[in-house]
């Protein structure tokens, strides 16, 4: 286990500098045009595939950073460039994880270097989880997946929603309710080779920020795929329903739901560096601002009202950094979540993000409401922050059962 320290070594400071220059010379000179066009920005991926930033070594490399604290420097300073482009180079992750966590080693080597493609050919993954009716409450989720057992296919039927990458990736991570009488206990996950007949794009979502990102629905009609496509295997996937319905047959189903919440947990402090990186951007542009804008014969950082927002402003950033570092470190350590630490991470950097964003844009005053400067489009992007991942709402709700042990609704 490694012991916590706030000092990055020489390597973690040289992989950060490393990201922060990708950032600041290739993605920031090209955010305020892929967010007029909200478009997916693939000359961008392009150079971060070819520097080696998209690629599922380095993100392997991140992962298994002893400290914990590789992803969130790395999602920082990316986010800290553009959310919207670095959504679009990060996004494929969500797929290759929810790979990595479920499939089999031949799974594994199989279909997550389709996702990436190369540097000359690059390719995009969409994981599809979220449904119009089953956002936070994913027991209502209605996409169903049959088995056909004369033919080994399984057979998806429904519409996914808010999706990444969605109907332009070259792989979709599609999960699917295989036993509606377990709720959310009765999903699995399954893969959608390219080319599937059956799977279309559906709406494509013209959003309030990160719209550098392609995010869809997915139409699944009918998509026959191998059952060798079932992440993890159908002998897997039966052990695992039939002890589900054992417990539930037991009255033991909340145990098995709270095991599963603890999965989720680990993974939002990446979300929670994904905002200090938005909010660490927006700080900065309205510190340098308040230092050289004049009114009345002076900067106006030297009036208080506008010195002691900035002074919160830093304040709130690095408490929300050193929440998130510290549900990474407890993460990687193998500590447990007692009191909710992953989701207290991702609900206070985003609420952060979301406030120094707005102070932001009230330090520039006029010009922080036009797009000739990136705070307006940075306060933009911060609101989804307190939305994907678990919404602020669903965040107090996992604090508060946890600290209470209470069924609070």
């Amino acid at each position: 286990m490694a012991e916590f320290t706030l000092d990055l070594n020489d390597d973690q400071k040289q992989v950060r500098d490393w990201i922060h220059g990708f950032a600041a010379d290739v993605i920031r000179p090209a955010a305020a045009e892929w967010d007029e066009r909200e478009e997916t920005p693939w000359p961008v991926i392009q150079e971060a595939a070819k520097v080696g930033i998209y690629s599922l070594d380095f993100y392997a490399q991140q992962y298994f950073d002893p400290t914990g604290l590789g992803i969130p420097m790395a999602m920082e300073e990316l986010f800290w460039g553009d959310a919207g482009i670095a959504l679009s180079i990060v996004g494929t992750g969500l797929a290759a994880v929810g790979v990595l966590a479920n499939g089999t080693e031949e799974q594994i080597g199989t279909w997550i270097p389709q996702m990436y493609g190369d540097a000359n050919d690059v390719k995009v993954a969409a994981f599809c989880s979220s449904e119009p009716d089953a956002g936070s409450d994913v027991a209502s989720m209605r996409t169903r997946a049959v088995y056909d057992e004369a033919k080994d296919e399984w057979v998806l039927n429904g519409t996914k929603t808010w999706a990444t990458n969605g109907g332009i990736a070259n792989v979709h991570v599609i999960v699917a309710c295989v036993d509606p009488t377990l709720g959310s206990k009765g999903h699995a996950s399954f893969i959608v080779p390219p080319a599937t007949p059956g799977l279309s794009q559906g709406q494509k979502f013209k959003k309030h920020g990160i719209r550098a990102s392609h995010t869809a629905e997915v139409v699944l009609e009918d998509v026959r795929i191998p059952g060798s496509c079932l992440l993890g295997g159908k002998e897997k996937l039966d052990e695992r329903l039939a002890r589900a319905r054992e417990r539930a047959a037991k009255g033991g189903g909340e145990r098995v739901k709270n095991a599963a919440m603890a999965t989720f947990e680990a993974s939002r402090p990446a979300v929670g560096a994904m905002a200090v990186g938005t909010a660490r951007a927006a700080y900065e542009v309205a510190l340098d601002y308040a230092k050289t804008r004049e009114q009345f014969g002076r900067p106006i950082i030297d009036n208080q009202g506008i010195a002691f927002q900035l002074a919160d402003m830093r304040t709130q950033i690095d408490a929300a950094r050193l929440l998130v570092w510290r549900a990474s470190w407890m993460a990687v350590s193998g500590k447990p979540f007692t009191a909710a630490e992953g989701s207290m991470s991702k609900l206070y950097a985003s609420e952060v993000s979301k406030k120094v964003t707005a102070q932001a844009v009230q330090i520039l005053g006029g010009n922080g409401f036009t797009r000739e400067y990136p705070v307006e489009r940075m306060h933009r992007d911060a609101a989804i922050y307190t939305i994907f991942e678990g919404t602020s709402e669903i965040q107090r709700l996992v604090i508060a059962r946890t600290l209470s042990g209470m069924p609070i609704r």
